[in-house]
Protein backbone atom coordinates (compact mmCIF):
# COMPACT_ATOMS: atom_id res chain seq x y z
CA UNK A 1 0.00 0.00 0.00
CA UNK A 2 1.30 3.22 -1.10
CA UNK A 3 1.32 6.06 2.04
CA UNK A 4 2.53 9.74 2.05
CA UNK A 5 4.16 10.83 5.46
CA UNK A 6 5.65 14.05 6.89
CA UNK A 7 9.07 13.81 8.49
CA UNK A 8 9.29 15.84 11.88
CA UNK A 9 12.35 17.39 12.45
CA UNK A 10 12.38 17.85 16.48
CA UNK A 11 16.26 18.78 15.51
CA UNK A 12 14.76 21.91 14.32
CA UNK A 13 11.82 22.84 16.44
CA UNK A 14 10.70 23.20 20.16
CA UNK A 15 8.57 19.99 21.01
CA UNK A 16 5.62 22.52 21.17
CA UNK A 17 5.82 24.20 17.86
CA UNK A 18 6.37 20.42 16.87
CA UNK A 19 3.44 19.09 17.58
CA UNK A 20 1.48 21.99 16.53
CA UNK A 21 2.97 20.81 13.26
CA UNK A 22 1.77 17.89 13.53
CA UNK A 23 -1.69 18.56 13.62
CA UNK A 24 -1.06 20.89 10.86
CA UNK A 25 0.20 17.43 8.89
CA UNK A 26 -2.79 15.43 9.44
CA UNK A 27 -5.27 18.09 8.44
CA UNK A 28 -3.00 18.16 5.09
CA UNK A 29 -3.81 14.81 4.46
CA UNK A 30 -0.60 13.23 4.91
CA UNK A 31 -1.15 9.65 6.43
CA UNK A 32 1.78 9.17 8.62
CA UNK A 33 4.45 11.01 10.45
CA UNK A 34 8.00 9.33 10.81
CA UNK A 35 10.15 11.40 13.51
CA UNK A 36 14.01 11.38 14.73
CA UNK A 37 14.88 10.09 17.91
CA UNK A 38 17.71 11.85 19.24
CA UNK A 39 19.80 13.30 22.48
CA UNK A 40 21.44 15.81 20.01
CA UNK A 41 20.69 17.86 17.41
CA UNK A 42 23.14 17.95 13.93
CA UNK A 43 24.22 21.23 14.73
CA UNK A 44 24.30 23.88 17.48
CA UNK A 45 21.30 25.83 16.24
CA UNK A 46 18.86 23.20 16.75
CA UNK A 47 16.92 21.40 19.18
CA UNK A 48 16.54 18.28 20.89
CA UNK A 49 13.17 17.26 22.53
CA UNK A 50 12.68 13.60 23.82
CA UNK A 51 10.52 12.01 21.28
CA UNK A 52 9.12 9.65 22.96
CA UNK A 53 6.88 12.51 25.12
CA UNK A 54 6.26 13.98 22.30
CA UNK A 55 5.02 11.00 20.30
CA UNK A 56 2.65 10.59 23.31
CA UNK A 57 1.14 14.22 22.97
CA UNK A 58 0.55 13.83 19.21
CA UNK A 59 -1.19 10.04 19.82
CA UNK A 60 -3.72 13.10 22.39
CA UNK A 61 -3.76 15.84 19.25
CA UNK A 62 -4.56 13.46 16.35
CA UNK A 63 -6.84 10.61 15.25
CA UNK A 64 -5.72 9.54 12.49
CA UNK A 65 -2.17 9.80 11.50
CA UNK A 66 0.23 6.79 11.84
CA UNK A 67 3.70 7.11 13.81
CA UNK A 68 6.34 6.58 14.94
CA UNK A 69 10.59 6.99 15.38
CA UNK A 70 12.88 7.16 12.17
CA UNK A 71 14.55 5.67 13.92
CA UNK A 72 15.29 4.48 17.35
CA UNK A 73 18.64 3.18 18.61
CA UNK A 74 17.35 0.56 21.54
CA UNK A 75 20.94 -0.81 22.09
CA UNK A 76 22.73 1.86 24.11
CA UNK A 77 21.06 4.76 25.14
CA UNK A 78 17.81 2.73 25.54
CA UNK A 79 17.33 -0.84 26.67
CA UNK A 80 15.23 -2.76 24.40
CA UNK A 81 12.91 -3.35 26.93
CA UNK A 82 12.18 0.62 27.76
CA UNK A 83 11.58 0.70 24.13
CA UNK A 84 9.31 -2.28 24.28
CA UNK A 85 7.47 -0.49 26.90
CA UNK A 86 7.29 2.71 25.38
CA UNK A 87 6.23 1.73 22.08
CA UNK A 88 3.53 -0.14 23.68
CA UNK A 89 2.40 2.18 25.57
CA UNK A 90 1.92 5.03 22.61
CA UNK A 91 0.04 2.40 20.98
CA UNK A 92 -2.83 2.36 23.51
CA UNK A 93 -2.86 6.13 22.73
CA UNK A 94 -3.40 5.56 18.91
CA UNK A 95 -4.22 1.55 18.76
CA UNK A 96 -3.49 0.86 14.74
CA UNK A 97 -1.56 3.89 14.52
CA UNK A 98 1.87 3.09 15.55
CA UNK A 99 5.21 1.31 14.05
CA UNK A 100 8.98 0.89 15.40
CA UNK A 101 11.83 1.38 13.74
CA UNK A 102 15.05 1.15 14.85
CA UNK A 103 18.92 1.59 13.58
CA UNK A 104 22.40 0.75 15.11
CA UNK A 105 22.40 4.53 15.67
CA UNK A 106 25.25 7.52 15.65
CA UNK A 107 27.84 8.46 18.45
CA UNK A 108 26.05 11.98 17.61
CA UNK A 109 23.47 10.52 20.53
CA UNK A 110 24.90 7.38 21.93
CA UNK A 111 28.04 8.42 22.13
CA UNK A 112 27.22 11.56 24.02
CA UNK A 113 24.97 10.07 26.65
CA UNK A 114 26.35 6.92 27.64
CA UNK A 115 30.62 7.10 26.40
CA UNK A 116 30.08 3.71 24.32
CA UNK A 117 30.58 3.48 20.85
CA UNK A 118 31.36 0.04 19.80
CA UNK A 119 32.30 -1.07 16.63
CA UNK A 120 29.48 -1.45 14.11
CA UNK A 121 29.23 -5.56 14.26
CA UNK A 122 28.82 -5.34 18.02
CA UNK A 123 26.32 -2.56 17.20
CA UNK A 124 24.36 -4.70 14.67
CA UNK A 125 24.16 -8.22 17.49
CA UNK A 126 22.68 -6.18 19.87
CA UNK A 127 20.18 -4.61 17.52
CA UNK A 128 19.50 -8.46 16.85
CA UNK A 129 19.73 -9.23 20.45
CA UNK A 130 17.25 -6.00 21.18
CA UNK A 131 14.71 -6.66 18.49
CA UNK A 132 14.31 -10.52 19.56
CA UNK A 133 13.56 -8.81 22.92
CA UNK A 134 11.22 -6.33 22.19
CA UNK A 135 9.25 -8.91 19.87
CA UNK A 136 9.01 -11.53 23.26
CA UNK A 137 7.95 -8.18 25.44
CA UNK A 138 5.42 -7.23 23.22
CA UNK A 139 3.27 -10.66 23.78
CA UNK A 140 2.76 -10.02 27.13
CA UNK A 141 4.07 -13.11 28.57
CA UNK A 142 6.63 -13.04 31.74
CA UNK A 143 10.18 -13.32 29.86
CA UNK A 144 13.52 -14.20 31.09
CA UNK A 145 16.19 -13.52 28.62
CA UNK A 146 19.73 -13.84 28.93
CA UNK A 147 21.54 -12.76 25.67
CA UNK A 148 25.03 -11.53 25.17
CA UNK A 149 24.09 -8.23 26.04
CA UNK A 150 20.56 -8.05 27.40
CA UNK A 151 19.04 -9.87 30.56
CA UNK A 152 15.78 -9.68 31.95
CA UNK A 153 14.44 -11.31 34.89
CA UNK A 154 10.63 -12.22 34.63
CA UNK A 155 10.11 -8.97 32.91
CA UNK A 156 6.67 -8.57 31.58
CA UNK A 157 4.56 -5.54 30.00
CA UNK A 158 1.39 -5.09 31.77
CA UNK A 159 0.59 -2.74 29.59
CA UNK A 160 0.59 -4.73 26.44
CA UNK A 161 0.50 -3.20 22.87
CA UNK A 162 -3.03 -2.53 22.18
CA UNK A 163 -2.50 -3.61 18.24
CA UNK A 164 0.11 -4.99 16.49
CA UNK A 165 3.57 -2.89 15.74
CA UNK A 166 5.27 -3.73 12.60
CA UNK A 167 8.99 -3.19 12.86
CA UNK A 168 11.31 -1.45 10.18
CA UNK A 169 14.95 -1.70 10.23
CA UNK A 170 16.48 1.22 8.74
CA UNK A 171 19.47 0.97 6.17
CA UNK A 172 21.46 3.15 4.73
CA UNK A 173 23.85 0.88 2.87
CA UNK A 174 23.07 -2.69 0.66
CA UNK A 175 25.31 -4.09 3.08
CA UNK A 176 22.77 -3.55 6.36
CA UNK A 177 19.69 -4.34 4.00
CA UNK A 178 19.93 -7.99 4.06
CA UNK A 179 20.14 -7.88 8.23
CA UNK A 180 16.62 -5.83 7.49
CA UNK A 181 15.21 -8.24 5.62
CA UNK A 182 16.00 -10.94 8.03
CA UNK A 183 15.01 -9.51 11.50
CA UNK A 184 12.35 -6.38 10.50
CA UNK A 185 8.79 -6.67 8.97
CA UNK A 186 10.09 -3.53 6.90
CA UNK A 187 13.09 -1.42 5.50
CA UNK A 188 13.62 2.43 5.98
CA UNK A 189 15.96 4.31 4.20
CA UNK A 190 17.00 7.89 3.23
CA UNK A 191 16.90 9.39 -0.35
CA UNK A 192 19.66 11.38 -2.06
CA UNK A 193 21.78 8.43 -3.32
CA UNK A 194 22.34 7.17 -6.66
CA UNK A 195 19.42 4.45 -8.26
CA UNK A 196 22.18 1.29 -8.38
CA UNK A 197 22.58 1.95 -4.73
CA UNK A 198 18.91 1.37 -3.65
CA UNK A 199 18.29 -1.38 -6.62
CA UNK A 200 21.31 -3.27 -4.84
CA UNK A 201 19.94 -2.51 -1.43
CA UNK A 202 16.31 -3.65 -2.45
CA UNK A 203 17.94 -6.57 -3.74
CA UNK A 204 19.59 -7.56 -1.00
CA UNK A 205 16.35 -6.48 1.35
CA UNK A 206 14.52 -9.41 -0.45
CA UNK A 207 17.18 -11.91 -0.04
CA UNK A 208 17.39 -11.17 3.14
CA UNK A 209 13.49 -11.98 3.88
CA UNK A 210 13.56 -14.74 1.59
CA UNK A 211 16.27 -16.26 3.86
CA UNK A 212 14.02 -15.91 6.91
CA UNK A 213 11.19 -17.27 5.17
CA UNK A 214 9.32 -13.76 4.39
CA UNK A 215 7.54 -12.85 1.70
CA UNK A 216 9.05 -9.67 0.62
CA UNK A 217 6.52 -8.31 -1.86
CA UNK A 218 4.72 -7.79 1.66
CA UNK A 219 7.09 -6.01 3.54
CA UNK A 220 6.78 -2.17 3.54
CA UNK A 221 9.92 -0.31 2.03
CA UNK A 222 10.33 3.23 3.83
CA UNK A 223 12.39 5.79 2.17
CA UNK A 224 12.86 10.11 3.85
CA UNK A 225 12.83 12.46 1.18
CA UNK A 226 13.94 16.14 1.35
CA UNK A 227 12.34 18.82 -0.44
CA UNK A 228 11.51 22.83 -0.51
CA UNK A 229 8.39 23.77 -1.87
CA UNK A 230 5.76 26.66 -0.68
CA UNK A 231 8.84 29.26 -0.42
CA UNK A 232 9.88 32.27 -1.96
CA UNK A 233 13.20 32.64 -1.67
CA UNK A 234 15.26 29.60 -2.95
CA UNK A 235 18.62 30.82 -1.17
CA UNK A 236 17.02 30.85 1.69
CA UNK A 237 15.42 27.44 1.89
CA UNK A 238 18.87 25.86 1.17
CA UNK A 239 20.39 28.18 4.12
CA UNK A 240 17.37 27.02 6.48
CA UNK A 241 18.73 22.72 5.41
CA UNK A 242 22.17 23.69 5.76
CA UNK A 243 21.72 25.39 9.17
CA UNK A 244 20.06 22.60 10.55
CA UNK A 245 20.77 19.38 8.63
CA UNK A 246 24.22 19.99 6.78
CA UNK A 247 26.10 17.16 9.01
CA UNK A 248 23.60 14.44 7.77
CA UNK A 249 25.16 15.04 4.35
CA UNK A 250 28.43 13.86 4.66
CA UNK A 251 28.17 9.95 5.60
CA UNK A 252 31.22 9.55 8.15
CA UNK A 253 28.71 11.08 10.26
CA UNK A 254 27.01 7.83 11.01
CA UNK A 255 29.99 5.69 11.41
CA UNK A 256 32.65 7.85 12.70
CA UNK A 257 32.92 8.86 16.75
CA UNK A 258 31.33 12.57 15.61
CA UNK A 259 29.52 13.06 19.24
CA UNK A 260 28.59 16.61 19.66
CA UNK A 261 26.81 19.04 17.46
CA UNK A 262 29.57 21.52 16.71
CA UNK A 263 31.56 18.39 15.83
CA UNK A 264 28.50 17.26 12.99
CA UNK A 265 28.25 21.07 12.10
CA UNK A 266 32.32 21.43 11.64
CA UNK A 267 32.03 18.01 9.72
CA UNK A 268 28.77 19.86 7.42
CA UNK A 269 31.32 22.54 6.78
CA UNK A 270 32.28 21.02 3.22
CA UNK A 271 28.53 20.78 2.25
CA UNK A 272 27.60 23.70 -0.35
CA UNK A 273 24.43 24.96 -1.77
CA UNK A 274 25.05 21.96 -4.95
CA UNK A 275 24.75 19.15 -3.02
CA UNK A 276 21.47 19.97 -1.75
CA UNK A 277 20.26 20.59 -5.02
CA UNK A 278 21.57 17.71 -6.20
CA UNK A 279 19.94 15.60 -3.66
CA UNK A 280 16.92 17.59 -2.85
CA UNK A 281 13.93 18.57 -4.80
CA UNK A 282 13.93 22.21 -4.51
CA UNK A 283 11.08 23.55 -7.13
CA UNK A 284 7.46 25.73 -6.64
CA UNK A 285 7.15 23.33 -9.47
CA UNK A 286 4.64 20.70 -9.00
CA UNK A 287 5.15 18.30 -11.73
CA UNK A 288 9.10 18.49 -10.64
CA UNK A 289 7.78 17.61 -6.93
CA UNK A 290 5.86 14.57 -8.44
CA UNK A 291 8.45 13.53 -10.20
CA UNK A 292 10.73 13.52 -7.71
CA UNK A 293 9.08 10.97 -5.59
CA UNK A 294 8.07 8.84 -8.66
CA UNK A 295 11.86 8.26 -9.18
CA UNK A 296 11.53 6.31 -5.53
CA UNK A 297 8.42 4.63 -6.50
CA UNK A 298 9.88 3.07 -9.93
CA UNK A 299 12.97 1.80 -7.64
CA UNK A 300 10.34 0.01 -5.32
CA UNK A 301 9.76 2.34 -2.27
CA UNK A 302 6.13 2.31 -1.88
CA UNK A 303 6.21 4.84 1.76
CA UNK A 304 7.76 8.04 1.20
CA UNK A 305 7.89 10.28 4.27
CA UNK A 306 8.78 13.72 2.92
CA UNK A 307 11.07 16.59 5.05
CA UNK A 308 11.24 20.14 4.05
CA UNK A 309 13.56 21.98 6.83
CA UNK A 310 12.08 25.40 5.95
CA UNK A 311 11.64 28.52 6.08
CA UNK A 312 8.27 28.23 6.75
CA UNK A 313 7.04 24.34 7.67
CA UNK A 314 2.72 25.31 8.32
CA UNK A 315 2.76 26.87 4.52
CA UNK A 316 4.78 23.78 3.54
CA UNK A 317 2.64 21.10 5.04
CA UNK A 318 -0.57 22.76 3.82
CA UNK A 319 0.88 23.91 0.16
CA UNK A 320 2.08 20.46 -0.43
CA UNK A 321 -0.89 18.67 0.75
CA UNK A 322 -2.94 20.85 -1.33
CA UNK A 323 -0.99 20.66 -4.47
CA UNK A 324 1.02 17.50 -4.27
CA UNK A 325 -0.02 14.66 -2.40
CA UNK A 326 -3.26 14.44 -4.48
CA UNK A 327 -1.42 14.35 -7.53
CA UNK A 328 1.38 12.20 -5.92
CA UNK A 329 -1.46 9.32 -4.92
CA UNK A 330 -3.28 9.72 -8.58
CA UNK A 331 -0.45 8.84 -10.55
CA UNK A 332 2.11 6.41 -8.11
CA UNK A 333 -1.16 4.57 -7.06
CA UNK A 334 -2.15 4.74 -11.01
CA UNK A 335 1.52 2.86 -11.86
CA UNK A 336 0.98 0.14 -9.07
CA UNK A 337 -1.81 -0.42 -10.49
CA UNK A 338 -0.52 -0.81 -13.76
CA UNK A 339 2.77 -3.32 -12.45
CA UNK A 340 -0.33 -5.59 -10.66
CA UNK A 341 -2.07 -6.03 -13.83
CA UNK A 342 1.52 -6.83 -15.71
Amino acid sequence: MVQFGWKAGPEQYTPTDLLAYAVDAEKAGFGSIDVSDHFNPWSEAGQAAFTWTWLGAVAAKTSRIAMGPGVTCPILRYHPSIIAQASATLSCLAPNRVYLAVGTGEALNEYAATGMWPEYDERRERLAEAIELIRALWSGQQVTYKGKYYETQKAKLYTPPASKIPLYISSLSPESATFAGQYGDGLMSVGGKQPDMYRQLLKNFEEGARKAGKDPAKMPRLIELNVAYAYQDEQKAIQEMLKYWAGTFVPALFDERIYTPALSAQNGEVVGPDTVKKTCCISQNVDEQVKFVQQYADLGFDTFFIHSAGPDQKAFLEGYGRDILPKLRSQIHARVAIGSAD
